[in-house]
Formats: structure tokens, C-alpha cells, sequence
């Protein structure tokens, strides 16, 4: 969830690069239709003489171009030296279409990035805060740790800035500035103290991230912030309410007592209704009842409105925090939210139907009303199908099983084989928890034993075995039957449970069984291991118990399997022996043999695979998983005895009349003051300067108001949810409720109307930039409120009801996401348009800066060699020796380059001092990236660095000089080709459509000749690794081998195929655009695949 709050979060702010990257869609559409057989090095190219023109105009359509390019998922880091001069511009605009593409890039262009590493800190005192939150998100985007005392400044005084955006993303630089230096801790836990403390629902989200990820067990932290975390959750953005949710639950768990003692109590009363009246005084005394916390009613009276949530992942959220903290009673409501959600894509149905099987093993009542929703549909997954499958089990009872049963009838027919096998196993399951319908299931399953598909057979088999292991005494007829299956059926599994069901009753079949034995034996070396190992099993149980008619046979079956390949078989032939056949050589246990093999067996447990799962908490990977993930916290227990409440109380508590008796006196003041602290003011204050210089807006303001109101909308709407709850007060509560609010709503409003008095007479000066007016328009309900249309007036009207009421005020925060310099139009709140058009979602979606998505991703090496190359010998070097080698890892110095390992030796008695690389005389297009010089080198002494070396997809030599203090030797490093690739990982599907791509003059094959025994599956492998980093392709045929890596410098693909033919050849085929290196691999794979 983290890292879609990230990107979520990271993507909130960026309303105008939204619309710049659909202008740049548009601007290179154009292009696009007649560029089919252009060549990029030429757009690009342009690009960059577009970007060192003087006309901002140019550069402006080049930024745009870019940012386009990105948001298509095509690879634009080679502009990043041309892009990277014009973060000084003095144009707004193309100052933060820069600020988009650095934030994509800035890590893997650290050097670069670093050179300009003066202009950001410039920019974090800029006066918009747009440009301020990207400076911070570059800064920390560059992951050098010499520059953490900077970014940690840097931190600190954004924390502290006007701006709720510039604070939000100071709490997403937390949590960079951990990962890369921990030791920070400290000072990183005094910052999201601070930010803790903020009023701002925009910041409240990323800050309570950056603690879950800083300093998750500070649980002293949220005391004082928790009453105010609750009463914001409603506002805050979707990706922070899942968030907050998670950490509240974790905070409940810890500060409260377990209210399921209620419902344990209700129970306790029922069974003690006839005891008598001393008993009950007397337990009455021992037990305490139980009251609810007023905090732990808060937490869930707030978060019940956001079951009505669109987003998934937050109504899982208030689902896994009512299943984990609220009483047993009250948790039946998530069960309607969570089956609302099983109409979404698959991925969410299979998250939600895990945690639903979960639930359903402890409390089936939460979901029987909607047993019809988990009915399979023929278009569902077979991922989906076997949850549903599991549902339906874990809720069959009594009452149901019947229509269950016609159900999963339908299902044993489906097509999907794997789903019909699932549906056997369910039935098994539902015949041993309702015994009532066992022997239906049982002649259901019968009936199966004769449908044509082999799999449906096989798995009926294993069910009924499980299934007569609780009653074998009256069913000696079904195991006749299954023994007659034994010629038909192939599948092992299926085989072997219809041996051991015959062995497990070989005296209540006493003519089936030798017989059985003897055909057994005659197929015995052909069989699979799971079925010889049964063999054996009934040839001992028929040796102890009809020792007449299969003495022979057995002993015949011991020898075949005393020189089985296989050594389980042949020590189970060896134990089997000893033990059956007595001689001066048996021990002890030779006596009790009968006792040993037909012992009686206890029957099976068919259980739920979710059974274990509860341990973790609902809606996490690791409950997905059922193993413990990284970063997985613990919910821990309920404590015996409460902490201290008191430790929640802050000075002013705005969020106490939610419980307060109506005889206690209220203050309004208070609850102001809760949104309205003296920095708000200060900057209410400070907007009055603004006024004049909104005047020179641009096309900024259009979408600026736009994008509040949109957020207004969306708060609106979230608040409108929470006030269908209930009330829990009395009339007359709620009616002194309504009294009190409505006189601080006249109150602020005509407080609110001086302000506006005061900014009119201050309008003339304009020395502040927009972003103070943004700040206090989000601060104070005075904009809105006053200008606005009667429209929100009603929706103010109706929300006065609710003792929630004063939380209208902060859901303005969120016109924070309208960038900094916009005109402070005053619109409606309620627009007549959607509030996200679906062009709008769209390019919201498609300015996603992360990675593209391909099918081909580059994998972890099969094979690293240990050879080394000598790059120096020592007797040249007057005592320093230096060998390389290729350790086949993506290179840290830059995506194009080769990385490579030197070790330089001091062999000489002298100290060796200042090691550098001094002149490099590359090829046209070769870079390298050198390593730090190293001071000194001790007599003796070792030391591994590591370079990065573009070769340009060649074998050429990159020559250079290796230095010390008093001498230069020429050295150089050519690469085998093997080495100027990197293994992707693909399925075989892709390799072939790759490879139908890569035919005429891009495929090159070759005959191999050699022995049987090197083309096996392993010596293929070996061989074809070790020469070349390659990645291997699953594939379906025995004969054929496929490979798959990319060049490291063009992405190239090389597809390496070794398909194998009759007697000891093989065809070597290499399919690749790069047909000089194609030529060169295929004459260095062939000689070795040739030799033995």
C-alpha cells in the first residue's frame, strides 16, 4: 500500500503536469502517424537543440515533448545533460516541466543531478510552492549520502513551511532520507513530531507514513494527535486514510482492553440462567462489565462512514480495523461493504475473497445472507473460483448443504479441470463437517470414479480414500469397485491411494487383494516411486495376513525393489524385509510387524488452508501470503488493564463532545481554535498583501480552481457519507447540539467578514507571492463561505445536525493540490461537471513516472563466472598487480554500462600511494565511469573497486592509464561478448513473438556435433551460461533450449535457441538485431557446446 500511496501522493500536486503531458500527447500525435520509419536519435536530437534555444517558446514544447515521452513509458534519460541547464529558467513554466522530469531521473543520473545541486537549494526559498516541493522531491530523490546534512536542512525547514503541499512532501522525504542513511533517526523522529501536530488533512496521510516507516513503535507520538487523526480521517485523501486506518488499529490494540469480553459475558449469562441467585452474586462480583472507552467508540464511529468508499483498498482498511478491534456484535456491518467490492476487477475480488475466507472459518454468520454472491460465474479465474470454492465450504451447514450440493454438481462438470479437482476436495470437505450428508457425497463421488477425464477420476479417488478412513467397516463394495479402476487410471496419486485403501482392508477383501498384488508385480518397474512404495506396503500387509497365497509374490516384489534406482525404495525394501521375514538377524521388532503395518489409522482432517491465516492481521501481504513479509508489524495483544487515558487528553479537546454529558458546559472557542491555530492566522494575515498581484495570472488559475473544487467536491461527498450514520445522542442532545453550532457559525462568519474588511484596505501592496494566498484560502472557511452560492450553503445547513460540523473548515485544505501561483478565483462549490472528467483520469493515468511495464525484465544472472583477466602484471607495474572481472550486475554508474570489478594488489615492500585512473584513450562513443582514486596501498595489501565501462555493444578494448603517484602504465579491458549482455526473464509465449520478429538476416544458426551425454538439460544450461549472460526460458519441449538476454548498452534482444535432433547433433540458432554480436556469441557457444 506504501508505494501506491507514494505515487498517489507524489502524483496529487502535479495538476498541471497532468495537463501539460495531455498537450504533449497531443503535440506529439501529429509526429507520431508519419514517423513510422524515423529514427530516434533524430527526434531527440531536435529535442536537444530545442532546449538550448534562447526562445522560452522552444523550450517550452521541448519540455512538453518530453514529459510526453514519459508519460508513454519511453525511455527519455538521455536528455537529461540538456534538460538538466534549464532548471534555472526564469519561465514558471518550463522551471516545473523540469522539475517532473528530474524527479524521474535524478537517481539515475546522480553525477549530473549533483552538479546543480545549488540551484535546488535556491528553489526551496522560491516563492511558489510548487517549485519549492519539487526542489525537495529532487533533492531527495538523489541517493548520494553526501549530500544527507543537506537534504536533512532541507527537511527541517520545509516541516516548518506556509505551505500544506511543501510540508506534505517534507513527510515523503522522510521516509528517502531514512532508507538511504537509518542513522538519521533521531533527528527524523523530532521532525515527524513536529508534523504530527499539523492541522492539515493533506499532510496527515504522508506524515503518519513517514512514522509507520521511521519509528512504527513511537506509539507516545500519536497520544496526543490520535482524537484529532480520527476526527480528520474522513477528509484526508484515500491513500492516507488507508494508512492512518492501519496505524490506528495498531494503536487500539495496544491502549484499550478487548471488547469481545462483552459478548463472552452475554454468553455466560445465558448458560447460567437456572443457576441460583448466590451463584450469579458471586460471579457478578468477580466480573467487571466491561464499558468502552470513549476514544475506542471514536475510532469507530469515524471510520464507519468510509465503508461507502470507491476506493477498495480503504473500505479493506475499516474492514480489517472492525474485524480486529471492534466488538464482536458490530463487525457484522463490513460484510455488506466487502461483497459491494466483488464486483470490481479480479485482482481486488481476490484480495477481498482471501480475507472474506478468513472471517468466514470464525464467525459464518457475517456472510450467510449473501452465500448467492459467491456462487462461480463461468468468466471468474480459477483463482477466484477456488476462493469462492472455500467461502462456500467454511458457510455450508444444515440448512444450505442442499443447494449447495446441486452447485458444486454443475462445477465437477466445468471445463476448467483444475477448478473441477478443487470442487471434489470441496465436497470431500463438506461430507466430513455435515455427516448428515456424508453417504450422499459419497455415492456422488462413486458416480465420478466413471467420467472419461482422467483428472476427475484421480482426484476422486484421494477424496473417497479420505472419506472411508472414517467408516471403512460399510463400504467393502466401493472398494471393489475402485480396485477394477486400477487398469484405467494412470495418475500416480490416484494409484497409490487405491493400493493403500486395499491394503489398509485386505481382510474385508480378502480375493480382490493377492490379486491386485500379483498385477501389481508384473508392472512394477514401470511404475511411478509413489506407487512402488505402495506396492511394497501391500505386499508386506498381505505377507502378514495371508501369508499362503502371497509369500512367493512378496518376496518376488522385495527382490525387484532391493535394486530399485530409486534409494527410498530400496531402503523401504530393506526395512520391509527385516521386518517380515523373520531370520537370526531380526531384532525385536520383527514380532510386533502386524501391529506396526495394520495399526488402526486415524482418519484425516480436512481442513480449511485459511485456518492458520488469522494470526496476521487482514488486508496486509503477509495474510495473502501466510508468511511473515518484510515490514510486516504485529498486531499485539488486548492489554489486561488499560493505559492511562489521560495521556490523549491535550489542552483544548475539540473532539470531547462526541461523549460528554449535555449538562457539561461546551466551549465553541475551543473547537475553532482546533483548525484556526495562531499560524493559520499569521497567514490570513499575510494574504492581504496577495490581493494585487493575483491580477497577472495565467492559464495556471483555470485549472487551479478547478482542481479545488474538485477536491471540494470529493470532501463534500465523504462528509455527506459520514452524516447518513445514526445518531447516538437523544433529541434533546442533538437539538442543543444544533444551538450551539449555528451560534459559532454566525460568530466565524462575521469574524470571517472583518477579514475580508481588513484585506480589501490591504490590497495595494503585493511584495508575497500566491503561495500565502493558496495556504489561507485552505486555512479559513472566510473564501468560501462568504462569496459562495447557496449551493454549499444548503449542504452547510444540513451538515449542521452532526456534531461533526466543525470539521467542515479543514476540508478546504485540499485546494492545496491548485498549484501555487493561481488566481484566487472564487467559483462555486458545486459544479455542474463531474468532478474528474474522464479525459482528465485518463491523463492522470497515463503521467505515471514510473518505469514501464514490459513483459521483459531483466533478471538476476544464472551463472557468475570467477574468472579473472590480468589488467597488470606485477613485474610491469614495479609491484602493483591488477586483475578484472565481470560480476554480470546491472552497473550503478549508469544504465548503458558493463559493470566491472578490478583488484589491484600491492606486491612490493614500498607503500604504493595515490592509485588513479589518469588518460583514457577510448573508441568514438565509449564512456567510462572510474573509480575514486585510492590514497595509499600498504605493502601487501588488497583492494576491489569497481568501474563502469559503456562499450557501445563492441568488442573493442577500452584503453586507459593506471596510475600511482610516480608512474602511468597503459592497460586495457576488452570484454568477451558473453559479458555486453544481461539476462531477462520471458515466458516462452514472448520468446517465440520475439524470435517471429528477429528472422532472415537477424537469425544466424549452426550445426553441433557431439556425444549424447553432453546435451543434456544441465550440461546445456552450464555450458551455454558460462560463456554468455544469459537468462533461461521455460520451455514444453525436452528437445529444444532457449536463452534470452538484452544488450546492455541498445536493449537489444538476443534470443539463443538449442534445439536438439536425432542422433548427436543439435542446431544452434541466435536470432538478434545485432548481428555482429549475434556472429561472434554463435562462434564462441559453438566450440564449446561441441566439446565434451
Amino acid at each position: 500500500m506504501s508505494s501506491n500511496s507514494f505515487a498517489y501522493n507524489e502524483q496529487s500536486g502535479g495538476g498541471e503536469a497532468a495537463e501539460l503531458g495531455q498537450e504533449a500527447t497531443s503535440t506529439i500525435a501529429p509526429s507520431g502517424a508519419f514517423g513510422l520509419f524515423s529514427s530516434d536519435w533524430k527526434k531527440n536530437e531536435d529535442l536537444k537543440q530545442m532546449l538550448e534555444s534562447s526562445k522560452d517558446s522552444a523550450k517550452l514544447d521541448a519540455m512538453k515533448r518530453i514529459v510526453g515521452m514519459i508519460a508513454k513509458g519511453k525511455n527519455a534519460s538521455e536528455l537529461f545533460p540538456a534538460v538538466v541547464k534549464n532548471v534555472a529558467s526564469k519561465n514558471i513554466e518550463i522551471k516545473k516541466l523540469v522539475y517532473v522530469y528530474l524527479v524521474r531521473y535524478a537517481e539515475e543520473q546522480q553525477d549530473l543531478a549533483l552538479l546543480s545541486i545549488s540551484t535546488f537549494q535556491r528553489a526551496l526559498k522560491d516563492p511558489n510552492q510548487l517549485i519549492r516541493a519539487s526542489a525537495l522531491r529532487v533533492l531527495s530523490s538523489i541517493r548520494v549520502p553526501i549530500i544527507v546534512p543537506i537534504m536533512m536542512l532541507a527537511i527541517k525547514e520545509a516541516s516548518a513551511d506556509l505551505s500544506p503541499y511543501v510540508r506534505k512532501n517534507a513527510a515523503h522525504a522522510i521516509q528517502k532520507l531514512y532508507s538511504l542513511d537509518p542513522e538519521q533517526k533521531e533527528m527524523l523522529i523530532e521532525v515527524i513530531e513536529k508534523l504530527l501536530k499539523d492541522k492539515s488533512t493533506l499532510v496527515a496521510g504522508s506524515v503518519v507514513m513517514a512514522f509507520e516507516e521511521v519509528c512504527p513503535d513511537r506509539i507516545d507520538l500519536i497520544h496526543r494527535n490520535y482524537r484529532k487523526l480520527c476526527n480528520l480521517l474522513v477528509d484526508v485523501e484515500e491513500w492516507g486514510q488507508v494508512v492512518i486506518i492501519h496505524m490506528l488499529t495498531r494503536y487500539a490494540r495496544t491502549q484499550f482492553v478487548s471488547p469481545w469480553r462483552e459478548d463472552d459475558g452475554l454468553e455466560d449469562n445465558e448458560k447460567n440462567f437456572y443457576e441460583s441467585d448466590d451463584e450469579e452474586k458471586e460471579k457478578s462480583d468477580k466480573k467487571r462489565p466491561y464499558i468502552m472507552d470513549p476514544d475506542h467508540r471514536l475510532l469507530i464511529r469515524n471510520t464507519k462512514p468510509l465503508l461507502q468508499s470507491r476506493n477498495a483498498a480503504v473500505v479493506m482498511a475499516v474492514a480489517q480495523l472492525y474485524w480486529h478491534i471492534s466488538p464482536k456484535s458490530e463487525a457484522g456491518v463490513i460484510s455488506k461493504s466487502l461483497v459491494r467490492l466483488l464486483r470490481s476487477n479480479r485482482e481486488v475480488q481476490y484480495i477481498v475473497l482471501q480475507n472474506i475466507a478468513t472471517m468466514s472459518i470464525q464467525r459464518k454468520g457475517m456472510f450467510e445472507p449473501y452465500l448467492k454472491s459467491f456462487y462461480v460465474r463461468s468468466t471468474d479465474p480459477t483463482m477466484i473460483k477456488t476462493l469462492k470454492l472455500e467461502i462456500l465450504t467454511n458457510l455450508a451447514n444444515e440448512a444450505n448443504i442442499s443447494t449447495l450440493l446441486r452447485e458444486f454438481q454443475t462445477y465437477v462438470k466445468s471445463q476448467d479441470k483444475q477448478f473441477a479437482a478443487a470442487t471434489i476436495q470441496t465436497i470431500g470437505r463438506c461430507a466430513t463437517s455435515i455427516t448428515e450428508v456424508c453417504d450422499t457425497c459419497l455415492n456422488g463421488l462413486v458416480c465420478l470414479l466413471s467420467n472419461r477425464d482422467e483428472i476427475v477420476v484421480a482426484e476422486s479417488v484421494v477424496v473417497i480414500k479420505k472419506l472411508l478412513q472414517m467408516q471403512p467397516a460399510q463400504h467393502g463394495e466401493i472398494i471393489k469397485h475402485m480396485a477394477k479402476l486400477l487398469d484405467s487410471i494412470t495418475v500416480p496419486v490416484a494409484r497409490a491411494s487405491i493400493l493403500w485403501l486395499i491394503g489398509e482392508n485386505c481382510e474385508r477383501v480378502p480375493k480382490i487383494a493377492p490379486d491386485v498384488l500379483r498385477k501389481m508385480a508384473k508392472s512394477f518397474t514401470s511404475e511411478d516411486d509413489l506407487v512402488k512404495l505402495q506396492i511394497l506396503n501391500l505386499g508386506a500387509k498381505l505377507y502378514l495376513t495371508n501369508s499362503k497365497q502371497t509369500k512367493l509374490l512378496t518376496q518376488y516384489i522385495l527382490n525387484l525393489g532391493k535394486y530399485d534406482q530409486n534409494y527410498d525404495i530400496r531402503d523401504r525394501t530393506r526395512f520391509i524385509r527385516q521386518l517380515i521375514v523373520p531370520n537370526e538377524k531380526s531384532g525385536a521388532l520383527s514380532k510386533y510387524a502386524k501391529k506396526i503395518f495394520l495399526a488402526q489409522k486415524p482418519a484425516p482432517l480436512l481442513e480449511s488452508p485459511f485456518k492458520d491465516r488469522d494470526h496476521f492481521q487482514l488486508g496486509t501481504l503477509s495474510h495473502t501470503l501466510n508468511i511473515k513479509a518484510s515490514g510486516y508489524l504485529e498486531l499485539s495483544n488486548w492489554p489486561e488493564v488499560a493505559p492511562d487515558p489521560s495521556v490523549r487528553n491535550v489542552e483544548v479537546i475539540e473532539s470531547a463532545k462526541d461523549w460528554t454529558p449535555v449538562g457539561k458546559t461546551k466551549k465553541e472557542k475551543p473547537a475553532k481554535k482546533f483548525y484556526s491555530e495562531s499560524e493559520e492566522e499569521e497567514e490570513e494575515e499575510e494574504e492581504s498583501s496577495d490581493s494585487s498581484s493575483s491580477g497577472s495570472g495565467d492559464s495556471e488559475s483555470g485549472s487551479g480552481s478547478e482542481s479545488g473544487d474538485n477536491s471540494e467536491d470529493s470532501s463534500e461527498d465523504s462528509s455527506e457519507d459520514s452524516s447518513s450514520e445514526p445518531e447516538s445522542e437523544t433529541g434533546s442532545e442533538a437539538e442543543a447540539e444544533r444551538k450551539r453550532n449555528s451560534k459559532t457559525k454566525r460568530k466565524s462568519d462575521s469574524e470571517d467578514e472583518e477579514k475580508k474588511n481588513e484585506k480589501s484596505k490591504a490590497s495595494e501592496s503585493s511584495s508575497v507571492e500566491s503561495s500565502s494566498m493558496e495556504e489561507s484560502s485552505s486555512g479559513s472557511e472566510s473564501a468560501s463561505e462568504s462569496d459562495g452560492e447557496p449551493a454549499p450553503r444548503k449542504v452547510t445547513q444540513a451538515k449542521e445536525r452532526k456534531p461533526q460540523q466543525e470539521r467542515q473548515p479543514p476540508r478546504k485544505d485540499v485546494f492545496l493540490l491548485d498549484l501555487d501561483d493561481f488566481n484566487p478565483v472564487s467559483t462555486p462549490v458545486a459544479l455542474p461537471t463531474p468532478a474528474l472528467s474522464p479525459s482528465l483520469i485518463a491523463d492522470l493515468e497515463g503521467l505515471n513516472l514510473s518505469a514501464s511495464s514490459s513483459v521483459i525484465n531483466v533478471s538476476t544472472p544464472v551463472f557468475v563466472p570467477t574468472k579473472t583477466h590480468e589488467l597488470l602484471h606485477r613485474m610491469s607495474g614495479k609491484g602493483l598487480a591488477a586483475w578484472y572481472c565481470f560480476p554480470r550486475q546491472p552497473c550503478i554508474f549508469g544504465d548503458k554500462m558493463v559493470s566491472v570489478q578490478i583488484t589491484l594488489n600491492n606486491t612490493s615492500d614500498r607503500k604504493i600511494e595515490n592509485i588513479h585512473i589518469g588518460e583514457k584513450k577510448l573508441p568514438v562513443g565509449m564512456q567510462m565511469h572510474v573509480f575514486h582514486p585510492i590514497a595509499s596501498l600498504e605493502p601487501e595489501g588488497s583492494v576491489t573497486v569497481s568501474m563502469g565501462i559503456d562499450f557501445c555493444d563492441s568488442t573493442q578494448a577500452a584503453c586507459f592509464q593506471l596510475c600511482t603517484k610516480d608512474d602511468c602504465f597503459n592497460v586495457s579491458i576488452q570484454p568477451p561478448v558473453g559479458e555486453l549482455l544481461l539476462p531477462v526473464a520471458m515466458s516462452e509465449k514472448d520468446f517465440k513473438k520475439e524470435r517471429g520478429t528477429l528472422t532472415g538476416m537477424n537469425e544466424t544458426s549452426v550445426t553441433v556435433i557431439a556425444a549424447p551425454q553432453n546435451f543434456t538439460p544441465s550440461m546445456i544450461l552450464q555450458k551455454v551460461v558460462n560463456v554468455a549472460n544469459l537468462g533461461a526460458v521455460p520451455s514444453g519441449q525436452d528437445n529444444v533450449h532457449r536463452f534470452a538476454a538484452k544488450t546492455v548498452h541498445s536493449g537489444s534482444l538476443m534470443l539463443v535457441t538449442v534445439e536438439l535432433k536425432e542422433g548427436s547433433t543439435a542446431q544452434l540458432i541466435i536470432n538478434t538485431e545485432k548481428t555482429l554480436i549475434g556472429s561472434v556469441l554463435l562462434r564462441e557457444l559453438k566450440p564449446v557446446l561441441s566439446q565434451g
